[in-house]
């Protein structure tokens, strides 16, 4: 950090209590550190309301070991094969399989794929985690020396 500007926050003391508690489970060493996570993850998070921002990812699936949900899944990872990077598959017992996707691309097809995905008969759990793709957004763009983030 080049330079960081002081603020103050005023919080009532019983969200003051379980902040600090927050803070400590984290691991974070000062207040500063959690709020500044809390703040980024806000920003992140506001990204993905405009749908054309980049991002990347994760989609993991639990699911039924059958050959109809594995050949779906298998269907839809080569329909939308731009926005997967790569997977890993692992059986967790004779039943069921976990797999997860590194998706990237614009917030609206990673969002498309994972709910598509999500949705096949047979497909037990399913959650997307996305982030941007350029953690400099917000900062001076003057430093960014011609170099392209999206």
């Amino acid at each position: 950090m080049d330079k960081v500007t002081r603020i103050g926050v005023s919080l009532e003391p019983e969200l003051l209590d379980d902040f600090d508690r927050l803070v400590k489970k984290k691991g974070y060493t000062t207040r500063s550190e959690g709020i500044r996570d809390l703040i980024r993850a806000a920003l992140v998070e506001e990204l993905w309301g405009d749908s054309e921002s980049s991002v990347v990812g994760t989609i993991t699936l639990v699911f039924d070991h059958s050959p109809s949900v594995q050949d779906r899944l298998m269907e839809l990872q080569h329909h939308h094969h731009a926005n997967i990077s790569s997977t890993i598959h692992i059986h967790l017992n004779l039943e069921q399989c976990l797999e997860v996707l590194v998706v990237w691309g614009r917030a609206k097809e990673v969002q498309s794929l994972a709910d598509e995905i999500i949705a096949v008969k047979g497909v037990l759990y399913g959650k997307l985690t996305m982030t941007s793709a350029s953690m400099d957004r917000g900062h001076d763009h003057d430093h960014d020396h011609g170099h392209r983030h999206d």
